[in-house]
């Protein structure tokens, strides 16, 4: 009876099946089940990579009330991007850590040590001394090819428990971010597949295993994945990475300034010709943008309830491209290189239009 009963369920499954139009043929080896083909695309990418997925716990020591030292425990997540023991992952992960430890997916722990960080774009590359033949490294993919509604996996390591695995669509791309230091970080993967604080660091991956963005924030009103998730595209990693391993830092590039947007409504009370634009409120000495002819603000004026600082150029376009706010300007520059030079047209003294050429430099690291 056990028997009949048995063939009667299965007969009934196979009726269900063919009724939804589900493929019944497809299944993992050594397994009986039935899946999809999209369901064995999640599997056969998740065994390929996510050994390569591992969690990172940082160690800070801070004092109490009573000055008495306690460590501060951190987790997070990171991939191995090349076999020599390189991890990507991002720089609030690593932030502030006296010791780092790496765990990975065969539950073998090793010590991390920092090779190069990166505040401004949220990465940072560390390094284990493990044998090659416990390493699996992600293969890169290429973020710039990427389609609103392409199938992404998320992989994490979070707090050591072994990784996971979400997955869902792009669900838009070129979103602006605002790093913890408060420069925005551009061309922003934003996902629907889960990621929770644990993820922070781990793979975002494409239907082919290929790393596509590190997972770095969510956009959640209580701290949990609510489907808004957002990765630092791999083409920021590529660019940084290299540089961040040489260096251990990535060298942007300066022009020396401090800049601000300049809104029609303020060009109106004023009596500006630019109505948008970056206005120059302060150079620093000695800076790129001194040495080329840049010149700031010279006195404070009130409009409405602000203060603005005005006398100084209005920046309306770099290279040929019309500027509308000074994250235009910032942003543009920082897709430059130390060395290169660039043109400014500017209005200065409010009314006359001028054209001119800042070489800029490697901007200088904080201390």
């Amino acid at each position: 009876m056990r028997a009949v009963a048995g063939l009667v369920g299965s007969s009934l499954i196979v009726g269900f099946a063919l009724l939804l139009g589900l493929n019944l043929s497809t299944s993992p080896a050594g397994s009986s089940l039935a899946v999809t083909e999209d369901e064995q695309n999640n599997i056969e990418v998740y065994r390929a990579v996510a050994p390569a997925v591992v969690n990172i716990t940082s160690i800070s020591v801070e004092r109490d009330f009573f000055f008495n030292i306690v460590p501060r425990q951190g987790t997070g997540s990171g991939c191995i991007i090349n076999p020599e023991g390189y991890i990507l992952t991002n720089h609030h992960v690593i932030e502030d850590a006296q010791r780092l430890e790496v765990t990975l997916a065969d539950g073998s722990k090793w010590r991390g040590k920092l090779v190069g960080t990166d505040p401004d774009s949220d990465l940072a590359v560390i390094k284990i001394e493990a044998p090659r033949e416990r390493l699996v490294s992600l293969p890169m993919g290429d973020s710039n090819t990427l389609l609103v509604g392409q199938k992404v996996l998320a992989i994490g390591n979070p707090f050591g428990l072994g990784q996971t695995l979400s997955t869902g669509v792009v669900s838009s791309l070129k979103r602006t971010l605002r790093a913890r230091n408060g420069v925005l970080m551009e061309d922003i993967v934003q996902t629907d597949a889960s990621i929770n604080p644990g993820n922070s660091g781990g793979a975002l991956l494409d239907s082919s295993g290929r790393l596509i963005g590190v997972n770095t924030a969510i956009f959640s009103p209580t701290g949990a994945s609510v489907g808004i998730g957002f990765a630092i595209p791999v083409s920021t990693a590529k660019r940084l990475v290299p540089e961040l391993i040489a260096k251990g830092y990535y060298a942007y590039p300066w022009i020396g300034a401090t800049v601000t947007t300049l809104v029609p409504e303020d060009a109106r009370v004023v009596g500006l010709a630019a109505d948008r634009g970056a206005l120059i409120v302060e150079t620093v000495r000695s800076g790129p943008a001194a040495k080329a002819g840049l010149q700031g603000g010279t006195r404070r004026v009130r409009v409405g309830n602000r203060i603005i600082i005005l006398g100084g150029d209005v920046v309306v376009a770099i290279d040929g491209r019309k500027l509308e706010t000074a994250d235009d300007l910032i942003n543009t520059i920082r897709e430059k290189r130390p060395g290169d030079t660039i043109t400014l047209e500017v209005y200065r003294g409010g009314l006359q239009r001028d054209r001119l050429q800042v070489l800029l430099e490697e901007r200088p690291r904080q201390r």
